[in-house]
């Protein structure tokens, strides 16, 4: 036999081998849930009804202790789709760009785009419209409000820029809200993509629970307000510092709230009774979308990230929305489903949402951008049980806060010089009410962890 002619036919079954081995590149179902809080089943707490998410849960790996990188939606977004940490001086506010970032810096957009990936937002992932312009496709609902009211008396006050109600209680279908017709556009999406064999990076963002808190009433009745309870420590601590505090202007905006001082109680219970069934609501959305996944056999090839975009204050430490360094603005919902890893787990090892754009990476066996500040999960996935990181960094305006274990330590720099000190230990005092910044004993333990925050800031400039 010819040698060359042997040469070439060994090349050809070389390459059939190697094409039969070579593993399909999976795709990505990113669902971005704004203003959620780790108030769930799945988090030890039994208040809120989620059973579409508690199922992904139990399909997946939870992380107990994920924190978002600054507490405000626009901020919090472009950190984590850039890849980029929050400083001094970028990423500061709710209408922050991912511009910010620099730029030599690829966004996780145009990182699937450059492998082939069709990449697809539905609503809410970026907070600025068009913020990134490398979608292949960016979608979001249409009304003449963002804030999507159904009530005729709020839709004329929101219209007319006059403030309306924080919450809605309809008798109506879950369809006239932009959460449903979210869930319907993703829906069909997964058909063409199937038909059409792509690779995806599906991102899809849910409104509620942001406020207004509207949802249909059959939401509502799947709790009773008598046995909502307010938060044990609902007073702002007295060792705090005055800086830790805020006027949650987010929640006075909207009619029949107090301008100044504390909501009634009877009036506080009926705003959490309306933050639990908007997430109910989602639920019920996620749920509809994950069923279509299964149906068009689509999710042994589908990595699914859940998560929050920060946390939420339900009148902890006096506080409502997020805008604050306590751990309840800072912690976030986040769960990862991918078939090769083991179900039903969960995971002690903290996770930064600055970790996801490094963790996508690996997961979809792409190389990691170099300006990429977070730290791959992909340990965590592998071994749940291990702690891999122990460490966190969050910023809230001039508020720094460093999560060591069970530490959570937080300064501010005054224009005077002057520093400000908050220290909890979560081991003795997980609701965070008696500041031990304060006391002679902790100096030491303060001084180190400073130490460490300014260390930590410098590595990530």
């Amino acid at each position: 036999m010819n040698k060359w002619f042997l040469y070439a036919l060994l090349l050809i079954f070389a390459f059939d081998g190697s094409a039969q081995n070579q593993q399909p590149l999976k795709n990505v179902l990113f669902i971005m849930v704004d203003d959620l809080r780790p108030e769930l089943k799945i988090y030890g707490q039994s208040h809120i009804k989620s059973p579409n998410i508690d199922a992904l849960a139990s399909e997946g790996i939870t992380f107990n202790r994920a924190y978002c990188n600054v507490p405000v939606c626009g901020a919090s977004r472009a950190s984590l789709l850039s890849g980029i940490r929050p400083t001094a001086t970028r990423f500061l506010k709710y209408n922050a760009s991912i511009d910010e970032a620099g730029s030599g810096t690829q966004n996780i957009v145009e990182f699937f785009n450059s492998r082939g990936y069709k990449t697809i937002s539905n609503n809410k992932i970026t907070h600025l419209k068009n913020d990134i312009k490398d979608w292949d496709e960016e979608w979001h609902p249409k009304d003449v409000t963002w804030r999507n009211y159904q009530d005729p008396l709020n839709r004329t006050l929101d219209q007319n820029k006059k403030p309306a109600a924080a919450y809605e209680r309809l008798e109506i279908d879950d369809s006239v809200y932009f959460d449903a017709q979210t869930a319907d556009k993703t829906i069909n999406d997964l058909k063409k993509l199937k038909s059409e064999k792509s690779n995806f990076f599906l991102a899809v963002g849910f409104v509620k629970p942001h406020l207004p808190f509207t949802a249909p009433k059959k939401y509502w009745d799947l709790y009773d307000i008598d046995s909502i309870n307010l938060p044990k420590h609902s007073t702002f601590p007295a060792t705090a510092p005055a800086i830790a505090k805020h006027s949650w202007g987010e929640l006075r905006h909207y009619k029949d709230i107090p301008k100044k001082g504390p909501i009634p109680e009877q009036l506080a219970k009926t705003l959490i009774h309306a933050y639990f069934a908007s997430v109910s609501f989602v639920d019920a959305q996620i749920g509809r979308i994950i069923n279509a996944l299964d149906d068009l056999k689509l999710r042994d090839n589908t990595i699914i990230v859940l998560l929050g975009d920060h946390g939420w204050s339900l009148s902890e430490h006096g506080l409502w929305a997020k805008h604050s360094n306590f751990e309840v603005a800072l912690q976030v919902p986040l769960i990862i489903s991918d078939t090769e890893f083991s179900e039903n787990k969960k995971t002690n090892s903290i996770a930064e949402l600055v970790d996801l754009y490094p963790t996508l990476c690996d997961l979809t066996k792409g190389e990691k951008p170099l300006h990429l500040q977070g730290t791959s999960l992909i340990n965590s996935l592998l071994e749940p049980d291990k702690i891999f990181k122990s460490s966190a960094l969050a910023r809230w305006q001039k508020g720094e806060t460093l999560i060591q274990d069970n530490l959570f330590y937080t300064e501010w720099t005054l224009p005077t010089n002057q520093v400000k000190r908050m220290l909890y230990d979560h081991s003795i005092d997980p609701d965070e009410t008696v500041n031990l910044a304060l006391l002679d004993r902790y100096a030491t333990t303060v001084d180190e962890l400073s130490r460490k925050l300014k260390t930590f800031k410098q590595s990530f400039k």
